[in-house]
């Protein structure tokens, strides 16, 4: 497999989820991407308002209400993380040419293959997800149009029946005169900004994820050059130099991504939890009718949800764990051997080990699998007190 081979397997569907919403870092910034960014921008701004409508008109049931505040909360996930990502282009377009510089630089088959890798999780990453969420989005869809048919007040007929929406829009568009047609072209436009939200909210999380798993692959490299380190050979202050500025560009790197995630996961987590909690709520609820419409749409949404804490935790407790792992690496290599003035240099490689660049959610919470537990521990508890005191 050639270099251009390589590159189009890591960045090319990464590069066709983003490129519609003009997120991809890699493109030449014109007019027309900032337009296309914009027009995504004002598509899931009309979509969260709208949401938002329905909340405040409340004229259809609990179900669909809960529907709205699940919207709403993804819509605004999306365009938080479409604007932040932008606000903080150039942090991943020197992560993205530093990947492209690193696949250049390949010069041994054990390095490649290590890419490879850590490029196929990226990958995997992304598939996964995104499948969760568009099979997630008709679920919800079919779901949601027979629940706003049944439990609408407001009579929209078309054709002797009630209509339902892609997403929930029964209360704000019942103001308005809707014929077949328009009706037919809203549905299709509310499907089309449902499939843009899906890709703005887990597009920017593989396209975040993916670099980050890049940025531990290369550490990974690192650990194993400081490893199989060479004491005996010519100019040994030379390559050890060029290791140890290696580490200083890998954390430089690292701490750029964590800059431009912290804010969007303080926010992914709050409503995670909160969506976590009232969408189990009505599992419950739904287990208990035997609603099993109900059971399967709640089920998908908690999966969608869950899909995307797992895998921040998953990727965030994995680059936490390569960066404390280059100070063992650094002692495994034959140290005591290297000229007194380079020794000096290990110390403060392990100095910097102590403070290891983390995945944080607004600087104070560490996004790894110990934070995910508690999240779920704490979720789980609270839907083990409803589940008894419905029961009661």
């Amino acid at each position: 497999m050639g270099w251009k081979d390589e590159v189009a397997y890591a960045m090319t569907p990464l590069k066709i989820l983003t490129v519609p919403i003009g997120g991809w870092p890699l493109q030449e910034y014109n007019k027309f991407a900032l337009a296309r960014h914009i027009l995504s921008i004002c598509g899931l701004s009309v979509v969260v308002i709208v949401q938002a409508l329905e909340l405040y008109y409340n004229c259809t049931g609990a179900n669909a209400n809960l529907d709205a505040l699940t919207l709403l909360a993804c819509g605004i996930l999306a365009l938080l993380k479409i604007i932040w990502f932008r606000i903080y282009a150039d942090n991943l377009i020197c992560n993205y040419s530093s990947a492209m510089n690193d696949y250049l630089a390949i010069d041994t088959e054990q390095k490649r293959a290590v890419i490879q890798k850590h490029a196929s999780w990226g990958r995997m990453i992304s598939i996964i997800a995104l499948l969760i969420t568009y099979v997630d989005s008709l679920i919800f869809i079919v779901g949601h149009a027979s629940v706003s048919s049944e439990e609408g007040k407001i009579n929209i007929t078309i054709l002797g029946h009630q209509a339902g929406y892609a997403v929930p829009s029964t209360c704000t568009l019942a103001h308005f005169h809707i014929s077949k047609s328009t009706y037919l072209v809203i549905f299709m436009l509310e499907y089309i900004y449902l499939m843009i939200m899906c890709t703005s909210n887990h597009g920017s999380d593989s396209l975040f994820l993916h670099i980050t798993l890049h940025i531990c692959g290369q550490l990974k490299i690192l650990k194993t050059s400081f490893i199989n380190f060479d004491v005996t050979s010519p100019d040994v202050y030379k390559r050890f130099k060029q290791l140890i500025l290696r580490h200083d560009h890998l954390i430089r790197m690292a701490r750029k991504l964590a800059e431009i995630v912290s804010f969007v996961l303080v926010v992914q987590l709050f409503i995670s939890s909160m969506l976590i909690c009232i969408v189990g709520f009505q599992f419950i609820v739904a287990l208990t009718t035997s609603d099993f419409s109900m059971m399967s749409k709640s089920f998908m949404v908690l999966s969608a949800f869950l899909a995307q804490l797992t895998v921040y935790s998953i990727v965030g407790d994995y680059l936490k764990t390569q960066m404390e792992e280059v100070a063992q690496s650094v002692y495994q290599c034959a140290w005591y051997n290297l000229p007194v003035k380079l020794t000096r240099n290990i110390a403060f490689i392990m100095m910097w080990n102590q403070f290891p660049i983390k995945l944080q959610a607004g600087n104070f919470i560490v996004v790894d699998l110990e934070s995910y537990m508690s999240i779920l521990k704490t979720s789980a508890s609270y839907l083990s007190v409803l589940h008894v005191m419905m029961n009661t």
